[in-house]
């Protein structure tokens, strides 16, 4: 009994470290910690914070005060709506999201800073706004 208590354990550890390695950051941009995020929250003229998330995610899991809402899925068509003259924040819950479509402004001409999550920058001390759903009738 002890043996099999160990080898689920075991298997526990191996599929923890699986996951972890199938979320490691690929992406050009650079993934951004707290601090750096809070430096270009600094300059609120020359930043735009672009939230690729649905808005359920946002609603459950919190995000910026201010913020441009394109889901991922949609950013190539509403490249038009995204200005080229600020410094972009790409984010989505984890920034894996928000990488990839930071990659993808990048190389449309666009100047990103960076990629963040906003469980990782809540998770780094940073202080997240939750909305509340609407209420339906």
């Amino acid at each position: 009994m002890k043996n099999i208590a160990i080898a689920t354990i075991a298997v526990g550890l191996f599929a923890s470290a699986a996951v972890h390695a199938q979320q490691a950051w690929n992406h050009t941009v650079k993934q951004l910690p707290r601090a750096e995020v809070d430096a270009l929250l600094a300059q609120p003229g020359q930043v735009l914070v672009l939230d690729v998330r649905r808005p359920d995610e946002v609603t459950a899991k919190g995000g910026f005060p201010v913020y441009l809402s394109i889901q991922a899925k949609d950013v190539e068509q509403q490249l038009a709506y995204i200005p080229k003259d600020r410094t972009i924040i790409t984010v989505s819950n984890h920034a894996h999201r928000a990488g990839a479509v930071g990659d993808l402004l990048a190389a449309k001409g666009y100047k990103v800073a960076g990629a963040t999550g906003s469980e990782d920058y809540e998770a780094q001390g940073g202080t997240v706004t939750r909305i509340a759903a609407p209420v339906k009738p």
